[in-house]
Formats: C-alpha cells, sequence, structure tokens
C-alpha cells in the first residue's frame, strides 16, 4: 500500500491553535482552528480534536507540532512554554496515543526556517539566520541547510542577547534583552516612550487610540507610521536601528549568507527594512571590507510553521 503524501502540522499558539493538511510541495490543503485551552489535559484534547478534524477529512500519516519553549533534544517532549501549561511533559508520545499517528515536536521559529527553506525565502541558501519579529523574538539556525539546536536544544535564542546593560526589563529575567527594542511589543513601548515626551506631535498614533497610551500596539504604531505621524515614523526608525544593530552582532557571530525577517512585524517590512539594512551594513565589523548577507523578508507568513511542522512530520516519520 503506497504511503500517504499528506501530513499535518499543527502551530500551537497561546491564544489559539491552527492546524493545516499539507502536502509535499508545501500545499496547505485544509485548515482546523480552536482556542488555546490553559491546563495540559484540556490542551492535549483539543489538540487531538483538530488533528482529528483533518485526519477524518484527509489520510495523513504523521503529525508535526510547532510552538514557542524549550523542546528536548529527540524532539519528543517540552520541558517549557512560556504560555502553554507543559512542564517536562513528554508531548509527543501522549498526543500520538490520542491520535494513533506518530508526532514530533519542534519550536516554532525552527519549524517556519525550515519551511522557508523547502518552499520560500530561504529556498537554495545554505547558511541561514531567521528572525521572527512579533511578540518578542524567535530565531533559528540553518547551517548547510540542516537546523541547528544546540547541545541541549534551545540554540539559538537571539532574541534574548543583551543589548542595553540595564536597559527594559524582559519576562526572561534579564534586563535590556533585545526583543525589548526590536519586536511589536517594543515598537509600541517605544511609541508610549515618545508620546509622553512629546504628545503634541503624534495626531494620526493619538487619533487610533483615543489618547489612551495602554491601547497602544505595534499594529498601531505601524499604521500611524503609513500615515506619516511623526511619533510613529520615529518609533519605527527606533525599531530599524535595534534591528540593524542586533543583525550586525548576529552576523558577527554566525557570518551567514542569508537574513530571513519572519513574524508579524515583517508585514510593515516596507517602513523600515531599507533603513535596518544600512545600520545592518555600517555596524557589522569590517563591513566595507567583507561580503554582507542578504537580508529577506519571509514569503510564507502565518502559515510557516504549519507547514514546517508538517515538512518535519515527513521528514521524520514518511521516508
Amino acid at each position: 500500500m503506497a504511503r500517504p503524501l499528506l501530513t499535518v502540522g499543527v502551530d500551537v499558539g497561546g491564544t489559539s491553535v491552527r492546524a493545516g493538511v499539507v502536502d509535499a510541495e508545501g500545499n496547505v490543503h485544509d485548515t482546523a482552528r480552536t482556542p488555546t485551552p490553559r491546563g495540559e489535559a484540556a490542551l492535549e484534547a483539543a489538540l487531538a480534536g483538530v488533528i482529528g478534524e483533518l485526519a477524518a477529512r484527509h489520510r495523513v500519516g504523521a503529525v508535526g507540532l510547532a510552538l514557542a519553549g524549550f523542546v528536548t533534544p529527540d524532539r519528543r517532549g517540552v520541558r517549557f512554554a512560556p504560555h502553554l501549561a507543559w512542564r517536562d511533559a513528554p508531548v509527543a508520545d501522549r498526543i500520538a496515543d490520542r491520535i494513533g499517528l506518530p508526532v514530533v515536536v519542534e519550536h516554532d521559529a525552527n519549524a517556519a526556517a525550515l519551511a522557508e527553506r523547502h518552499f520560500g525565502a530561504a529556498s537554495g541558501a545554505s547558511q541561514v539566520v531567521f528572525v521572527a519579529l512579533g511578540t518578542g523574538i524567535g530565531s533559528a539556525l540553518l547551517i548547510d541547510g540542516v537546523l541547528y539546536r544546540g547541545a541541549f536544544g534551545v540554540a539559538p535564542e537571539l532574541g534574548h542577547l543583551r543589548v542595553v546593560p540595564e536597559g527594559r526589563p524582559c519576562p526572561c529575567g534579564k534586563s535590556g534583552c533585545w526583543e525589548r527594542y526590536c519586536s511589536g511589543t517594543a515598537l509600541a513601548t517605544t511609541a508610549v516612550e515618545m508620546l509622553a515626551r512629546d504628545p503634541g506631535h503624534s495626531p494620526v498614533l493619538r487619533r487610533l487610540v483615543a489618547g489612551d497610551p495602554g491601547r497602544v500596539t505595534g499594529q498601531r504604531v505601524a499604521a500611524a507610521a503609513r500615515d506619516g505621524d511623526p511619533v510613529a515614523c520615529a518609533a519605527m526608525a527606533e525599531l530599524a536601528r535595534w534591528l540593524g544593530e542586533g543583525l550586525a552582532l548576529v552576523a558577527d557571530v554566525f557570518d551567514p549568507e542569508l537574513i530571513v525577517i519572519g513574524g508579524g512585524v515583517s508585514e510593515s517590512a516596507p517602513l523600515f527594512l531599507d533603513e535596518a539594512r544600512e545600520h545592518y551594513a555600517a555596524t557589522v565589523t569590517g563591513g566595507n571590507r567583507r561580503q554582507l548577507a542578504r537580508i529577506r523578508t519571509a514569503q510564507l507568513g502565518e502559515a510557516a510553521a504549519v507547514v514546517g511542522a508538517a515538512q518535519l512530520a515527513r521528514d521524520e516519520h514518511l521516508r
């Protein structure tokens, strides 16, 4: 009997679970979605539900789960996930027992990077750094086209490189982490700080948030920047500066041929990416005497983690 060519990828987020049936070319044929429950048992039941819904409509051979957290080196367990209930949990075995299919677990940035390598912006590249700008920074590293996970499965945590000593506090427990200055959350924080200093120079952003700094979000800052709001544009310029400086630090360590910028913030790349490239080129060591990494935006959008998790499941179980 021929093996099924379809696998299921699941993006297990802090607020919602998104699953998709994916073929060997990275095409998503069907999707299912559910809110993310808080407890372990409820979360696993929800995952089994969306996977079962898709498996009832398609002949699938394996499942990949993508999530933000520390995954064990064998990609079967979750040590810690800040927005999910699992703590030192054998997640792959538990879900496999429920659904009767093999399961593999991966960090969501790794899954997205793999999807971009196979089907998107990183196609054909060997040495790639993937940086996902969202609530924080997710990151992944491909060496000779293969994901690098480190000795204990948690590399690379680029978002928590300290770029400002005694800087903004980070939920990780440190202060001054890169993601506190370069992310959707950071964009909002910067805009709020600027509004406090000069509230009269932000007519568009103040209108979007009805004068309430608590309603400032990265998306609203980006929208105001598109309309030329001075404070929003200045906040976007700060994000561009920190992106360029952080990428220069990353390039000094890894010397990649390609850097792919993904995550929700990348949708606003026309507002900051060219300026970030300039900061990167000016800051990286020996920038005028070396070949610089190309910097591109991701192509697969919010489907990347689903597609990448499905590809990992295919590679792991349908060889």
